[in-house]
C-alpha cells in the first residue's frame, strides 16, 4: 500500500518500527512544513492509508484525489476539525480515526503553565529582563494574582479538562466546570468539582480555560458579549482551537480592561496572530505547543500509524473516532444563546 502523511515527525522513528517494509510503500513527505493543496492532493493520490496532521485540510476534494481504494484517515491529532467527517461517511467504506489520550497530560501541562504566567505576569516579567530594561525590586513592583483559594472554570471538562483540573487543585484552585452534561459522579467527587450553568462560569470563575472542541456551535463560543460577562479581574485560557474565541473581541476587551489576562496557545487564523494581541502586555502567547513534547508527540505519531496499519490488516484501529464522538461532545459547553 502507499501510506501518506503530511511531513515526517523528526526524531520519533515510528515509521520504521510501526509501517514496516512488508506492509507495502510508505510515503514520508520531504518537506518539514505544510503542504500545499496542490502538493497534499498530488501525495495521496492512490493511497489506500493517509496519515495526516491537524494543518491538512481533508474533504471531498481530497478523497477524490487519493482514488476510491482509500482505506482509512488517521489523524495525527484529538480534535478533527480539519477533517470533513461527513465526506469520509457518504464513503461508507473510509475509516477515521483520531489520537486520543496520548496528549492529555502535555496539554493540561500547557494549559497550567498558561494560568500561572498570565496571573503572575511572568511574560511581561521575562520581557523586562531580556529587553534590559532598568528595574529595582520594590514591594508593588510588578504585582500578580495568587491563585490559591481562587476558583477555576472549566469550558469541558473532558480528559484535558480533568488533567487541567487536578493540577488547579493541587495549586489549591476550586473547581467549577461547565459541559454537554453532567460529569461522573467519581470524577467530581475527586476533583472536587462543581457543575454550574456557562453563564454561571462566565461570571464567578477567576479564571477560565476553554477545552471544548471546535464545531459549528462553539466557533467564537468566546464573543464579546461572552467576555463582557466575565469578571474584570478574571483570565482566560485557551488551549484548544483558536476560532472558539474571537479574537478581535478579546483583543478589545483585553484593551478595555474588560478582563485582566489571557493565556492562549492557539489562534483563530494560524500561524498568523492578531497585531493586536502582540501590542499588549496582559496577553501570553505561545505556538501551538499543547503536545510538544518528544514524547507525546511519538506517542501521536505511533498510534496514528497503528490505527492505520490495523485498519489495512483487516482489523479494528485502537482508536476508531466515533468511539470518541460521545467523549467530545460532553466537552461542548450545555448553551450557547
Amino acid at each position: 500500500f502507499k501510506q501518506k502523511t503530511a511531513y515526517e515527525i523528526v526524531d520519533c522513528d515510528w515509521s520504521s518500527d510501526v509501517c514496516s517494509s512488508d506492509l507495502g510503500d510508505v510515503w514520508l513527505s520531504p518537506h518539514d512544513r505544510p503542504l500545499t493543496r496542490e502538493e497534499l492532493c498530488d501525495a495521496v493520490a492512490g493511497a489506500d492509508a493517509i496519515v495526516c496532521l491537524l494543518h491538512d485540510r481533508i474533504d471531498d476534494e481530497v478523497l477524490d484525489a487519493a482514488g476510491p481504494q482509500l482505506k482509512v484517515i488517521a489523524n495525527v491529532a484529538v480534535g478533527f476539525n480539519n477533517v470533513d467527517t461527513d465526506a469520509i461517511a457518504k464513503r461508507g467504506t473510509v475509516w477515521f480515526t483520531n489520537t486520543p489520550a496520548v496528549l492529555t497530560e502535555a496539554t493540561a501541562d500547557i494549559a497550567m503553565a498558561l494560568i500561572l504566567m498570565t496571573t503572575r505576569r511572568l511574560g511581561e516579567g521575562e520581557r523586562v529582563i531580556r529587553s534590559e530594561t532598568p528595574w529595582v525590586w520594590s514591594m508593588f513592583y510588578m504585582l500578580g494574582t495568587g491563585i490559591q483559594g481562587k476558583t477555576l472554570g472549566i469550558v469541558g471538562l473532558g480528559l484535558i479538562g480533568q488533567a487541567t483540573a487536578r493540577r488547579a487543585k493541587a495549586f489549591g484552585m476550586e473547581i467549577i466546570y461547565s459541559g454537554r452534561r453532567q460529569a461522573d459522579p467519581a470524577i467530581e467527587a475527586e476533583l472536587g468539582a462543581r457543575y454550574v450553568s456557562f453563564d454561571e462560569l462566565l461570571e464567578t470563575a477567576d479564571v477560565v480555560s476553554l477545552h471544548c472542541p471546535l464545531n459549528a456551535e462553539t466557533q467564537h463560543l468566546i464573543d464579546a458579549d461572552r467576555l463582557k460577562q466575565m469578571r474584570s479581574d478574571a483570565f482566560l485560557i485557551n488551549t484548544t482551537r483558536g476560532p472558539v474565541v474571537d479574537e478581535q473581541a478579546l483583543v478589545d476587551a483585553l484593551r478595555a480592561g474588560e478582563i485582566a489576562g489571557a493565556g492562549l496557545d492557539v489562534f483563530e487564523e494560524e500561524p498568523k496572530v492578531n497585531p493586536g494581541l502582540l501590542e499588549l502586555e496582559n496577553a501570553v502567547l505561545i505556538p501551538h505547543l499543547g503536545s510538544a513534547t518528544i514524547e507525546t508527540r511519538t506517542a501521536m505519531g505511533v498510534l496514528a500509524a497503528t490505527n492505520a496499519v490495523a485498519v489495512l490488516n483487516g482489523e479494528q484501529p485502537p482508536t476508531r473516532s466515533e468511539e470518541h464522538t460521545s467523549e467530545l461532545q460532553s466537552q461542548s459547553t450545555i448553551s450557547y444563546a
